[in-house]
This record gives C-alpha cells, sequence and structure tokens, in this order.
C-alpha cells in the first residue's frame, strides 16, 4: 500500500467493533483517527456515508465494519448486503475518485469450506452461506476498483472485549459443568489485536496491493479452541464451574444451525508471511495474551 506521505486523516469504519477498537490503538501515530459511532454515521445509509466522507475527506479509509451475524444473514440478506457488499463497493468507489488507498477485512467463509488442506489467496471461491456470499461480492467490488487496496481475509475472531467465542465460553464454563462444542470445524482462531497489529505494519511497509491471508499459525476445532480456554482459564485462576475434560466434541451435524458452516477454514499464511518478511504466532500463545488482557 502506497503510504508515501503523511496521513493526515484515517478513517475507521466499525470503530467501535472488536477489530475497530484495536485498529485505533495502533494507528494513532499514523494520524488523526476517524471512527465515527452508529449514532455519527450510519452505514446502513448511502446517503449519510457520502454526505460524511464529503465533509470529512479522509486520506486512508479502513472497513472495519461488517455484518456478522452468520445465521441471521439467512433472513436478513439485505442487512447483510449493505454492510458486507454495498459499503465497501462504495468506499472503494470514493477511494477511486479520491485517489487514497483502502483496507477491508474478509472472511475464511468465501471459500466453500472442503477438504483438509489450508486455502490459498488464489484458491477457487464458493461460500457456504448468504454471510459467506455478501463478503465475497465486497471483496470483489473492492479488486474491481482501480485503487491502491489490502484485503485481509481472517477466521474466528475474537478478543478481550465485545461478544466472542471466547467471552462466551467463559461465560458458560463459570455456569455449567459440562459443555459440548463442535469438533469437526477446523480453523484458527484470531484475536483483533493480532489483525491490528499486522495492519499497521503492513501500512508501515506499503504492502502491496492485494488480498492475504491473517490468522495465526497453527490449527484447532472450536472443541480444541474452548479446551485451551478453559486450561488456561484454570491455570490463570479464573473461578470455572467446569474443567477442561468436560468440554466433549460433537459433530456439526449434531448442532444444526440456520447457516452452514465450513468444516475446512485453514489459511495460508506464507504470502503475507513472505510480503512482509514476517513469521506470525502460534494461536496459542494469542490465546495467552487475549486471555490475559480479559481478566485485566
Amino acid at each position: 500500500m502506497n503510504n508515501a506521505s503523511p496521513l493526515k486523516k484515517i478513517l475507521i469504519t466499525g470503530g467501535t467493533g472488536q477489530v475497530g477498537f484495536e485498529l485505533q490503538r495502533s494507528l494513532m501515530l499514523h494520524g488523526q483517527i476517524l471512527a465515527p459511532s452508529r449514532q455519527q454515521l450510519d452505514l446502513t445509509s448511502a446517503a449519510a456515508v457520502d454526505a460524511w466522507l464529503e465533509t470529512q475527506q479522509p486520506d486512508l479509509i479502513i472497513n472495519a465494519a461488517a455484518y456478522t451475524a452468520v445465521d441471521l444473514a439467512e433472513t436478513e440478506q439485505q442487512q447483510a448486503l449493505r454492510l458486507n457488499a454495498e459499503l465497501p463497493e462504495q468506499l472503494a468507489r470514493y477511494c477511486q475518485q479520491r485517489k487514497i488507498g483502502l483496507v477491508h477485512y474478509s472472511s475464511d467463509y468465501v471459500y466453500p469450506g472442503s477438504g483438509t488442506e489450508p486455502w490459498q489467496e488464489d484458491s477457487a471461491t464458493g461460500p457456504k452461506n448468504h454471510y459467506g456470499q455478501s463478503k465475497l461480492l465486497g471483496d470483489s467490488a473492492v479488486e474491481r476498483a482501480s485503487i491502491d487496496y489490502l484485503i485481509f481475509r481472517t477466521s474466528w475472531v475474537y478478543s478481550a472485549r465485545g461478544n466472542n467465542f471466547m467471552e462466551t465460553m467463559l461465560r458458560l464454563g463459570k455456569e455449567r459443568a459440562s459443555l459440548n462444542v463442535v469438533d469437526d470445524q477446523i480453523g484458527v482462531p484470531t484475536p483483533a489485536r493480532l489483525i491490528a497489529q499486522v495492519t499497521e505494519r503492513a501500512i508501515s511497509h506499503n504492502l502491496a496491493s492485494g488480498v492475504y491471508h491473517l490468522a495465526p499459525r497453527g490449527q484447532c476445532s472450536w472443541q480444541e479452541f474452548a479446551h485451551s480456554i478453559f486450561q488456561q482459564a484454570q491455570a490463570e485462576g479464573v473461578p470455572l464451574a467446569i474443567t477442561p475434560a468436560k468440554v466433549q466434541g460433537i459433530p456439526s451435524t449434531d448442532y444444526p444451525t440456520p447457516a452452514a458452516r465450513p468444516l475446512n477454514s485453514r489459511l495460508s499464511l506464507s504470502k503475507l508471511e513472505n510480503a512482509l518478511e514476517i513469521e506470525l504466532p502460534d494461536w496459542q500463545s494469542q490465546l495467552t495474551l487475549t486471555l490475559k488482557e480479559y481478566m485485566a
């Protein structure tokens, strides 16, 4: 991403979300951060977005806003399309007119979820649900625009704040002595903090335009993730009703959901690691850091 001149204004959409909050912390030295709340900027209104952009005229846009209610997206299709497809297209169009850069976040759900091999950035897409379809439409709109862009596809996002899998497990683990968790969906938990840190490095190092996978190293099932959450929480002295051994694995067929989930969400990280000359950390160490922040 061409960042030759100093940035004056950086717009972060979805600034109050998990990724947006971390982006504000990571990018605060790069320029003035504009992170309007929902009350200040209604992202569901194209007219409101156009008016806000014309008034503020940012020098870089980082789109961390998204419709992430995967199951609700099956029925609230227009709402998902607005935030996941139409908004990125609208932002890309503005960036093209102003000749500025755009950073956009996507999902492992754009892939078919079959097999066991990690997905490459140029793997064939084939979403299994409407959420994934709406994210893919957003990616395609950004790629079509004649702009300097970065698309980071990530998976299983969580953080020390907000509603996410780790927070849900810790809450349930204090209430229940046992839990059944799906064990045939394989991916990698990605903390919002890591997403923001890598984004900052990408901007600082003028990462070339394109699609990149952004996640920690390794892989696990949701059941293994839950087991590790309780294991580490127990070691840190968090009071729990459950023990890690009482997290039982079940197949996805035993836990039906309105939206089909991919069984394979493994992501190849070599393109990003080679481009930035880094080795991404493993998901277990990232869980340790996130848990410590959660407890603090």
